[in-house]
């Protein structure tokens, strides 16, 4: 059984028992997660919503907070004497899937 879920404004295909990295989600480590925004639970019947399946819901662990890599933004204006360099690491939430409630 699988189901797709809209989280972080993206939309991840998911799994029972899989790990996934998400745009950050507040809550600790060891707490649990609900996401009601279901798009499609598949399996042997599939339930396509419009936009979301009605009374569907996903659950899973949250394992840990972290930050990604560091990515250097570098703005350059040539001849102006124009020059800015930036670091950014975006925050991200590994969880496990736990349930599929179709």
């Amino acid at each position: 059984m699988y189901a797709i879920i809209e989280t972080g404004g993206k939309q991840v295909k998911v799994e029972e028992g899989q790990a996934i990295y998400v745009e950050k989600v507040e809550g600790e480590t060891g707490s649990t997660v609900t996401f009601d925004k279901v798009l499609v639970v598949g399996g042997d019947d599939v339930k396509v919503g419009a936009p979301y399946v009605d009374g569907a819901t996903v659950t899973a662990k949250v394992e840990k907070q972290g930050r990604g890599k560091k990515v250097t933004v570098f703005k350059y204006k040539p001849k102006k004497n124009y020059h800015r360099k930036q670091g950014h690491r975006q925050p991200y939430t590994k969880l496990t899937i736990d349930q599929i409630n179709a």
